[in-house]
């Protein structure tokens, strides 16, 4: 057959028809992880800090109201990268909080296992160039690391979390310096480090490297801001100094009138604060203690601009290159606001007191270690009920963002219940790639338990499934509107509770014994639960999370 210039020209055309279809088919793939950053934290949320440029991927994109993690971090995190439940993927507990009855048990390992196979193997083992940068906390050896568990380039800290700062100090007194891996080999941060500045740069240095392979990318940008110690530069002090002298309750009403203005949240939505009466009002602090706890919600939120500053760096990086269309960009916090003290760590309290220049003149900056605290943190999770570590709503559902052609309505709120778990699935679907269970790379794995969101980002609905939690013996699980919910004293009443969050979101109204149908089909489903994810049952001694004190007064 003879090839003329117009058979030649349209050859030409149909490879780069068929070229522009795969880049179609396959998209870059950017996850933005906040560590610890409330609800109602960021302008689109109903927040006061500034945040236009997670503002303006809300206006393009798609809030979700509906999404939920686990109660803390690393938990988090396994069910991200495995599409899996946390008990199956080695995080069924934290590993610096593992105790006797978990240890050496499957699911316990603490640390991202063998048995799933992760989203950074099976997208580069699918041809993806994959990086990570930030914070990983899914295992602490180079044999743990993202460079042997499916990532061409990374940067992390290994740890759950460190100084902002280039003075490398972890935040447990017990494990003090911070660890760092490059490609999985460990290294120093440079002299002039911050935390969010740095991830960004290492991201964009390695999307920029291998740009012309021609190659989809899948990035995961995992801040540890805003993360205790609460850190942040100078100039970024300065702009909040003055901003949060009304105190928790005034900021909290404007916070719950944004948010009902935008449509987030019902008029009739008033906040449950479990522990007021029991921890001091903003009237009931002394001067200093008003001065202290206005300086730390300043460095917090000067944390959470600072970080939004980097994520438009990054945003403008794509745009430049003309890749910001066609990446899936999916923000989100790891967990609810923190309102768990660092002091509850081991040999923190006396560590911290005797280490670190905490005077309020130089909180904020190198060398301090705060945070913000309990009373904060609820302003953080308004208006639902306490915060990280606990599984009530305060803990479990966050803020996520996703922007993507797939998205049917630009600058809208979808809420159809998601998971974490529900990511992979997602963007496997998307790629058009299969997930390999029972089997990768000659070792068993398990299948995904999470779901494609793509037909709620279509605006369909989701089908009604069972979701469940447990961290630190504490318990709960949703079925549609419902949600089962076991914690101890004094956060729970050491029974199962039942609530209905359609009528009532903040978990105020138990329905255990009104309902009792309802509530024996639920306790069902938890056994199916927590069969199937090898929950283990059993007593925690532990302070972190089990204590919640402000200024010598303690809810406990």
């Amino acid at each position: 057959m003879k090839i003329t210039r117009l058979s030649w020209a349209l050859c030409v055309s149909a490879l780069i028809g068929l070229s522009a279809q795969a880049q179609e088919q396959q998209p870059n793939f950017l996850i933005i992880m906040a560590d610890d950053l409330g609800y109602s934290d960021i302008g689109s949320y109903g927040g006061e800090i500034d945040t236009p440029n997670l503002d303006a991927l809300a206006n393009e994109g798609l809030r979700l109201t509906n999404f939920h993690t686990a109660p803390t971090c690393s938990p988090t995190r396994s069910m991200l990268l495995s599409g899996t439940d946390s008990h199956i993927a080695g995080l069924g507990n934290m590993a610096e909080l593992m105790q006797p009855f978990q240890q050496g048990q499957p699911g316990y390992e603490g640390y991202l296992n063998q048995r799933v196979a992760n989203l950074g193997e099976v997208l580069q083992n699918a041809g993806y160039s994959t990086y990570t940068t930030g914070k990983w906390h899914l295992g602490r050896s180079e044999e743990l690391s993202p460079a042997q568990r499916g990532f061409d380039h990374s940067y992390i800290l290994v740890q759950g979390g460190a100084s902002h700062f280039d003075d490398m100090t972890a935040i447990i007194s017990v494990d003090p310096k911070a660890i760092y891996r490059e490609d999985g080999k460990q290294v120093e941060v440079p002299k002039g480090f911050f935390s969010s500045e740095f991830y960004t740069d290492k991201l964009i240095d390695y999307i920029e490297n291998d740009r012309q392979s021609g190659k989809p990318f899948f990035g995961l940008l995992s801040y540890t801001a805003p993360h205790w110690p609460l850190h942040a530069p100078d100039e970024w002090l300065q702009k909040y100094e003055g901003r949060y002298a009304a105190g928790y309750e005034a900021v909290r009403q404007q916070r719950l009138a944004e948010m009902k203005e935008l449509d987030l949240i019902a008029a009739d939505v008033q906040p449950h604060e479990p522990m007021q009466g029991v921890l001091p009002s903003w009237d009931q602090l002394t001067d200093n203690q008003k001065k202290r706890e206005a300086r730390s919600m300043e460095v917090y939120a000067a944390m959470v601009d600072n970080m939004d500053h980097h994520i438009g760096r990054l945003f403008d990086y794509l745009k430049e290159t003309g890749q910001y269309d066609n990446t899936f960009i999916l923000f989100l916090s790891d967990n609810g606001a923190d309102g768990n003290s660092p002091l509850g760590l081991p040999g923190n309290d006396v560590w911290i007191n005797e280490t670190f220049d905490n005077s309020l003149e130089n909180m904020g900056r190198k060398g301090s270690y705060i945070d913000y605290g309990a009373q904060w943190a609820q302003v953080g999770s308004t208006p639902r009920p306490y915060f990280k570590g606990l599984t009530t709503q305060g803990g479990v559902q966050v803020p996520a963002i996703i922007r993507h052609a797939s998205v049917k309505h630009p600058g809208g709120i979808n809420r159809e219940i998601m998971h974490v778990m529900d990511i992979m699935p997602t963007f496997l679907k998307l790629a058009g790639i299969e997930h390999p269970a029972p089997e990768f790379k000659g070792r068993p794995v398990e299948p995904m338990q999470g779901i494609s969101i793509i037909p709620a980002l279509q605006g369909e609905a989701l089908p009604e499934r069972v979701i469940g939690w447990e961290l630190f013996g504490r318990k709960a699980l949703r079925k549609g509107d419902w949600k089962l919910s076991w914690m101890t004293a004094p956060y729970g009443k050491g029974a199962w509770q039942m609530f209905n969050l359609a009528d009532d979101p903040t978990e105020t109204k138990d329905l255990a014994q009104a309902n009792p149908d309802k509530l024996a089909e639920l306790l069902k489903d938890w056994d199916n639960y927590a069969k199937r994810n090898n929950v283990l049952e059993g007593d925690f001694n532990i302070r972190y999370g089990f204590e919640t004190c402000l200024f010598e007064q303690c809810f406990k």
